[in-house]
């Protein structure tokens, strides 16, 4: 005998809302359904530890699509529904209204709502002109189901001839979705959600009859049980990174909530915006997402790994997770092991954290600037690479520094000449010459009062002495004849070159950042210093001429060697310089 009825709905027609709202993730609808298969084994499962139910041999949820009839079965082996509970679970859809609806998720994405409002198993309607159910409970005396629904607020309900225990769902794919019905196309979205869930996973015709997913993955395991192979294997399985990490950082808590996972630290490049991260959020080993903000610290976001947080929902709206205390509660805790695991290997791992550190320095200042908490745990384990290959914290620094001052380089071969007369005065400098060093110099001079970070060739204290007024006539007819921006001083510098160009700190700095955001009008915000040899035979040479073109040549000479070792020589200049170069060369051979 065949029941027909209407689906408890407020709103006259169910399947334009699910398109609507649902349509950008479609693929989704596949999660859903094998999420489903997976719960009712679970139950099942739970029901044989009470002794409530038979043990099985096997468990499983098979999957087969089938492209001559454009349908796509799922088939699982739990406890199965009566039809008391399809009327409630399948016939009943959990959201009070249309329009309340439309208004609340207007401006929601689509993951905002399969799930919140129990909708996962509709999710099937996404792709379906019809789909049917198949179900017997484990229930003594319960009788097979069948249910059936084309989208609409309609469906039918009978007896059905199955006889084994358990769900299977037929989807009857629509025109839009027959893509579904290739074994293709279904594998590469069961790898994408269902790789690591704890039942095993079968596609008919695929994978010489073996489970497609993993049910015991590697960050369900104690660290203790797990190789450095095993770690290494996993890493280039789910990541596909031929590369391997330089450590990794496994997650382990069950206390006061349930967290598990596994973060990896592959080697990084200096710009940050073009490092392709990835962590990977799941729900009792269900993938929900990839690095999801509100739930892992943006910066994070530089690093590969698996999350698994069965204490999230499966799928919530971002509004609910920015607003959820244990979210709050699961990012800085993710951020205090990383932190840790860092700041341990710095105390107690010296030789292997600086060994790591021209890799892992990108992340680790971005996520000192990016979050305050980590900051507050490794702004004392920032090292610094040295002039002479060594390591230095900042305090370490600092001590040899009265003046709090901090000269760094950004490129040693440009800069030698600059590195050899702060050699020459007891001091050293630190390599900082990446994309993000320039903020994070900032970073730290705002949060270490009277620190100051300064480019060996913006000063050397030390290198030079007092000026020497003596030079003061050939300091003003230089300055006519060097850039505007350009200013003269005559000192006594520990070097043989016959001048030393300068370039201020702050100025350049903000040229730099001018350049890098793209700023216009703001004009040359450059500001030099040349500085006179007081010391070179060629300077003093040069003090004693008379005016004339000879000395107007050979303090231009001399102003183009000291911006030639500067680096800020134009081509165009650096070839006149070398044909000028070339000419005087030929007079002295004359």
């Amino acid at each position: 005998m065949t029941e027909k009825g209407k689906i408890s709905v407020n709103s006259d027609n169910l399947m334009p809302i699910i398109k609507k709202w649902l349509y950008s993730d479609r693929d989704i609808f596949v999660r859903e359904l094998v999420s489903n298969g997976v719960d009712a084994i679970s139950k099942y499962k739970k029901l044989v530890q009470m002794g409530q139910a038979e043990e099985k041999e096997s468990y499983s949820v098979t999957v087969k699509a089938d492209a001559e009839a454009g349908t796509l079965t799922f088939t699982d082996n739990g406890l199965g529904m009566t039809k008391e509970e399809v009327e409630k679970y399948i016939n009943q859809v959990a959201f009070s209204g249309a329009v309340d609806f439309l208004e609340k998720y207007e401006d929601t994405d689509s993951s905002g709502i399969i799930g919140h409002f129990g909708l996962g198993f509709y999710s099937a309607f996404m792709v379906s002109n019809r789909v049917t159910i198949e179900t017997l409970s484990y229930q003594t005396g319960a009788k097979a189901i069948f249910w059936e629904s084309d989208g609409s607020d309609e469906y039918a309900i009978s007896d059905s001839d199955k006889t084994d225990v358990g769900t299977k769902i037929t989807l009857y794919l629509n025109e839009e979705s027959l893509e579904f019905a290739k074994n293709s196309a279904v594998l590469a979205v069961l790898e994408k959600y269902c790789r690591f869930m704890p039942v095993e996973i079968f596609l008919e015709g695929e994978n010489d009859g073996k489970a497609i997913n993993d049910v015991s993955p590697l960050w369900l395991k104690k660290p203790s049980e797990c190789t450095e192979e095993e770690y290494k294997e996993f890493y280039h399985k789910v990541f596909t990174d031929f590369n391997d990490p330089l450590f990794w950082i496994h997650l382990n808590v069950d206390y006061p909530f349930n967290l598990k996972g596994i973060v990896y630290f592959p080697k990084l490049t200096e710009n940050p915006e073009s490092i392709q991260g990835q962590i990977k959020l799941f729900n009792n080993q269900v993938f929900v997402a990839d690095n999801i903000k509100e739930i892992i610290p943006e910066f994070l976001m530089l690093l590969k790994g698996v999350i698994d947080c069965p204490d999230m929902p499966l799928n919530v709206s971002r509004s609910f997770l920015q607003n959820d205390r244990t979210v709050a509660q699961i990012s800085n805790h993710i951020t205090k092991k990383i932190a840790d695991r860092l700041t341990n290997m710095a105390k107690n791992e010296k030789e292997a954290y600086e060994k790591f550190w021209d890799d892992i320095n990108v992340f680790v200042k971005y996520g000192c600037m990016r979050d305050s908490k980590f900051d507050e745990r490794l702004k004392d384990y920032v090292i610094y690479k040295t002039t002479d290959n060594g390591f230095v914290t900042l305090e370490e620094y600092l001590k040899d520094a009265e003046d709090k001052k901090v000269y760094y380089v950004s490129n040693e071969k440009q800069q030698a000449q600059y590195i050899s007369l702060l050699t020459s005065a007891g001091k050293k400098a630190v390599h900082l010459g990446g994309m993000l060093d320039i903020p994070f110099m900032q970073h730290v001079e705002m949060h270490n009062q009277g620190v100051r970070f300064e480019r060996v060739d913006a000063s050397i204290a030390g290198a030079l002495d007092a000026e020497n007024h003596l030079f003061d006539v050939l300091c003003e007819y230089t300055a006519k004849l060097v850039n505007e921006n350009t200013t003269v001083k005559a000192q006594k510098i520990q070097s043989d070159m016959p001048a030393v160009l300068l370039v201020d700190e702050f100025g350049r700095r903000m040229d730099e950042a001018q350049k890098y955001y793209g700023m216009k009008n703001l004009g040359n915000m450059l500001k030099y210093t040349l500085v006179l040899n007081t010391s070179s035979p060629l300077v003093e040479s040069i003090n004693k001429m008379a005016e004339g073109e000879s000395k107007e040549q050979a303090v231009k000479y001399v102003y183009d060697l000291a911006r030639l070792a500067h680096g800020s020589l134009t081509a165009e200049e650096t070839a006149q310089f070398i044909s000028q170069s070339a000419q005087n060369l030929e007079k002295l051979c004359e």
